[in-house]
């Protein structure tokens, strides 16, 4: 049975992600970007409003801990702050 609650444990340690307003984020949900994003090596930024599809959830690099496919942008990592959930 102790092995049995050490395994419980270790699945509620599981980091919770949550965006700008406090909504839990999972595996493929859809965000929009609340605010402009610049981009390394690019002159363009993205745009609030941006929607990005199929997010998914990674151990955090630096504070981002979102890794997505951004529209016109290509693969890139994100923070959570910076996305609300779309409903």
């Amino acid at each position: 049975w102790p092995m049995v609650a050490a395994a419980a444990a270790d699945d509620e340690d599981e980091a919770v992600v949550k965006d700008a307003n406090g909504t839990v984020l999972k595996d493929g949900d859809a965000v929009v970007l609340i605010k402009d994003l610049k981009v390394k090596g690019s002159s363009t930024a993205i745009k609030v409003g941006t929607n990005v599809r199929n997010i998914r959830l990674v151990n955090p690099v630096d504070g981002h801990d979102i890794d997505a496919k951004v529209d016109g942008f290509g693969q890139m990592m994100l923070k959570s702050s910076v996305v609300k959930k779309v409903l």
